[in-house]
């Protein structure tokens, strides 16, 4: 990994109507994504993926289905570049499928990222994701969708 992006990991959980779980981000209103977030030296990617879906929903009723281990790269814009010091990030994706009740999912956290959460159709994820990582979410979605029941 070049120190100038930053290892990260993406975490798609979908129920059992294989809906997957889109977060609204509270710092740009509309903006939907997956959680994510980043994978700590001593981390495996599962590790790091179950601690932020944790950290960001609260979920930890969940069973793990796949890992697609990348880096999938993208660059930040300027803007974003300059706020977080780093060129963007290395993506590798963790599948879960979720096991718990809804209610379970709170994104009241100590450190809230989100305002709202909704289960949707995995090509909504394409729709609503900024457009500086749409290649990086396009080969989750394709991942997602190749997968056997």
């Amino acid at each position: 990994m070049s120190e100038k992006y930053r290892k990260c990991v993406g975490i798609v959980v979908c129920n059992k109507k294989r809906q997957v779980l889109l977060c609204e981000r509270n710092d740009i209103s509309g903006q939907w994504q997956f959680p994510q977030g980043g994978v700590e030296k001593a981390e495996t990617l599962s590790e790091a993926a179950r601690r932020e879906l944790r950290e960001e929903t609260s979920i930890v009723s969940v069973k793990e289905l796949a890992v697609l281990e990348g880096p999938f790269r993208y660059d930040f814009p300027v803007a974003v570049k300059t706020k977080f010091g780093r060129a963007g990030q290395e993506m590798s994706w963790v599948f879960f499928e979720f096991l718990g009740e809804e209610d379970e999912i709170n994104l009241n956290t100590d450190n809230p990222e989100f305002d709202n959460w909704k289960w949707a159709d995995v090509d909504v994820a394409l729709d609503k994701i900024v457009e500086f990582k749409f290649d990086v979410y396009k080969k989750a979605v394709d991942f997602f969708k190749s997968m056997k029941r």
